[in-house]
């Protein structure tokens, strides 16, 4: 129920509105120490209404920085692969989900993402406290325990609109605080 709100908002966005979106989104992330300092970033392609990446990762590809773009495997595991700029992508039609851009390249292993400095995780809000909701696939629960698993600690970031940080958002015991959100009004840092 809650996921379905914060979609319909998003739903609500015009393209004008996504452009504009983007290029503020990126500048700001892009003033982020975490990304400012990181020499590997895993990221994600963003879809439809999501808060938009692509400026993002050019940005980021650019400036000499290894990116890492998920590849969704069929048990919604990722594995990963390389960003060499937009030529680098194509759409991938996965069974009972939408097309989603991915990377062309060698795959690298669900293991590449323990190399990043810092992760992009997708998300529909995030709390006070840090917590993300998720869309409810488990992908990237399963790359957080990934990490949890092998002792690594990359900064956590999500990109979000304004109206989606809030008071409070439901948290399974599994779920892991982000460490910073990025939402066009500003950035604001959990830890």
């Amino acid at each position: 129920m809650l996921r379905r709100a914060f979609l319909t908002v998003r739903s609500r966005l015009t393209a004008d509105d996504l452009r504009e979106t983007e290029a503020v989104l990126a500048a700001r992330a892009l003033e982020l120490p975490e990304l400012a300092q990181a020499h590997t970033v895993a990221a994600y392609v963003s879809v439809g209404s999501e808060p938009g990446t692509r400026a993002l990762l050019d940005a980021l590809h650019t400036r000499g920085v290894r990116v890492l773009l998920p590849v969704l495997l069929t048990d919604n595991d990722l594995d990963w692969g390389a960003y060499e700029g937009e030529g680098s992508l194509a759409p991938v039609q996965h069974r009972g989900k939408m097309a989603l851009l991915e990377p062309v390249g060698e795959p690298l292993g669900p293991d590449a993402v323990l190399s990043a400095d810092a992760v992009l995780l997708p998300g529909l809000a995030v709390d006070a406290r840090g917590m993300r909701l998720g869309r409810g696939g488990g992908s990237y629960d399963r790359v957080l325990a990934r990490l949890d698993a092998a002792g690594a600690h990359p900064a956590l970031v999500v990109l979000l609109y304004d109206s989606e940080v809030v008071d409070r958002v439901p948290e399974e015991p599994h779920d892991r605080p982000v460490h910073a959100v990025v939402t066009p009004s500003g950035v604001r840092h959990f830890r």
